[in-house]
């Protein structure tokens, strides 16, 4: 049941989630698409429970979880275009939104405080799976990473999303699964929240990011936004 919380202050004047490993659970599709790759090469699929931490690295984090294989490898850029072409051809198969979200964002509303997303994910991708999920319509702002000239941990893209909203940077808190996420929060002028129940897939652990608080749940949100709540 969504409680009325009109009438409970909030230190927040909005709400920023970074998508993957935070609002919503893709790294099933996404090992799904890399494990094609796989599969295409005469190898026996990666386990899941291996390649998901490697997800909120999108493509990059998945061919190297896969195969070992950097960037600067020659025949990276041909393996990334095919796993996009994979990942595009069956976006929301098996992703769905992290269990407590929808009680978060109800929460979010009922209160009058505004939400959005910005993500690291290019919009070809984002605006998909977003609107199918149906956080497209309900969110203020939705920056991909090819929005604008940079992507996280740079601070620009939600600062941008924080100029679409109206709302004070400094008033706002950033929830994300990557240390890129904390550190593009902080620059931003945010409070950070390190979604430890997310992909987490850099090497330092939650609690080295930094972040002002972490989380283990997103219903753990609620008492941070809504402090004086019950």
């Amino acid at each position: 049941m969504i409680q009325s919380v009109n009438h409970l202050s909030s230190p927040y004047e909005g709400v920023f989630f970074d998508l993957d490993g935070t609002l919503a659970d893709t790294a099933p599709d996404l090992v799904a698409a890399v494990n094609q790759l796989v599969l295409a090469r005469k190898a026996s699929p990666k386990p899941y429970e291996l390649l998901r931490p490697y997800a909120s690295a999108g493509a990059r984090g998945l061919i190297e979880g896969a195969f070992g294989m950097r960037p600067d490898h020659p025949d990276y850029l041909s393996l990334r275009d095919e796993f996009l072409s994979n990942y595009q051809n069956a976006l929301m198969v098996n992703s769905t939104l992290f269990d407590g979200i929808s009680q978060v964002l109800d929460q979010l509303e009922a209160a009058s405080i505004p939400w959005g997303i910005v993500t690291n994910k290019h919009e070809r991708f984002t605006k998909p799976i977003t609107e199918q999920m149906g956080l497209h319509q309900r969110a203020i702002s939705t920056v991909s990473g090819d929005t604008t000239a940079h992507a996280k941990p740079h601070p620009e893209p939600i600062l941008h999303a924080a100029r679409i909203a109206s709302i004070d940077p400094a008033k706002s808190i950033y929830i994300g699964d990557d240390i890129r996420d904390v550190i593009a929060g902080k620059a931003a002028g945010m409070q950070t929240v390190a979604a430890a129940y997310g992909y987490c897939g850099c090497k330092e652990p939650p609690e080295a990011w930094g972040a002002d608080f972490i989380i283990n749940s997103p219903l753990e949100l609620i008492k941070i936004i809504f402090p004086n709540q019950g």
